[in-house]
């Protein structure tokens, strides 16, 4: 399949650069080379990667195609005032810590981004799950799929986890992942000969073709959300036990966020990604250990897994009893 070859990673490992074409390229760079003219707020930083193709996986991408707002709209929002907010930068970064810290989301809706992005079917399955956002994807009723399927490094590839039943385990050793990797390339190649042969020889509708391509094709779509929505994706998506291949495109969008709204995805990443939440039971213990009393799981009132949550919160070691020694 000449785009899987020309796009495969190299002998080290490297992965290959994004598969756009000529065409596709000069596009972007016209539409990049057109400036307009606006009075609206705009943000120098994200401007710099506006409309480029962001390289996620072994052929995919995110790219930013529009946006509103910035730091200022979301003070703007939540004093209901008619300027960007106030003359004190400070102030704007201490009301927006006090939004996100108590949780006061409306402001942060006020922010809106649109990105197009280029990802497989399996992981798009997966990120629909967020029903916050517009989505408009490639039509594969009316246009024909191209000849782009997944091929995860093999670092990538592990067994099932006997802790996790939707996570990965230890990675396959190299003579069990290189004969995956092989049946993944064989069983793209035929699906897609067999795609292609039912349509030009067979006249079968491509609504009907598409049906036995395997899950790793690649497919596209433009996802437009707001800022606060966008952080919640985040939250979960760029979190650790997500899946390896959308958390690769949650950390790209993570830095594209970082660009547009950096007061805020100060404040997100302060108190939502490095902060924690606790339940009046897990708040009761640590008030115990606080006061030097030693607290173990089975008078906690909490549930071996909660405990377990709860001492990696506090990074304190797994152990049945916690709390500091007394003087």
């Amino acid at each position: 399949m000449h785009a899987m070859k020309k796009t495969d990673p190299d002998p080290a490992g490297n992965p290959a650069e994004t598969p756009l074409t000529a065409e596709q390229r000069a596009e972007i760079d016209a539409v990049r080379a057109t400036a307009n003219q606006t009075l609206r707020p705009t943000v120098p930083a994200l401007e710099e990667v506006l409309y480029q193709p962001l390289t996620v996986l072994d052929r995919g991408f995110v790219r930013v195609v529009d946006y509103m707002g910035d730091d200022a709209a979301i003070v703007q929002a939540a004093r209901v005032s008619y300027g960007h907010g106030t003359k004190q930068v400070r102030e704007d970064r201490g009301l927006i810590r006090y939004l996100m810290r108590h949780r006061h989301t409306t402001p942060f809706e006020m922010c809106e981004i649109k990105y197009h992005v280029k990802l497989p079917v399996f992981v798009a399955r997966q990120w629909i799950r967020h029903r916050t956002a517009n989505v408009n994807e490639y039509s594969a009723r009316y246009s024909i799929l191209e000849d782009e399927f997944y091929i995860p490094a093999p670092e990538h590839l592990a067994r099932q986890s006997t802790a996790n039943r939707q996570g990965r385990g230890e990675v396959l050793e190299a003579d069990a992942a290189a004969r995956v990797l092989d049946m993944l390339r064989t069983d793209a190649t035929r699906t897609y000969a067999n795609y292609q042969e039912m349509m030009e020889a067979h006249d079968l509708a491509r609504e009907l073709a598409r049906m036995d391509l395997t899950l790793n094709v690649y497919t596209q779509w433009y996802w437009k959300i707001d800022l606060h929505n966008l952080l919640h994706f985040l939250s979960l998506r760029a979190d650790a036990h997500a899946q390896y291949e959308i958390r690769a495109y949650a950390d790209v969008m993570g830095d594209t966020v970082r660009r547009w709204v950096p007061y805020a995805f100060e404040a997100y990443d302060d108190y939502v990604i490095g902060g924690g939440h606790l339940s009046r039971a897990g708040l009761d213990a640590v008030r115990r250990m606080l006061s030097g009393e030693s607290v173990t799981q089975e008078d906690s009132g909490m549930s071996p897994r909660e405990w377990r949550e709860l001492l990696a919160l506090l990074d304190l070691p797994k152990k049945a009893g916690a709390g500091p020694a007394p003087d």
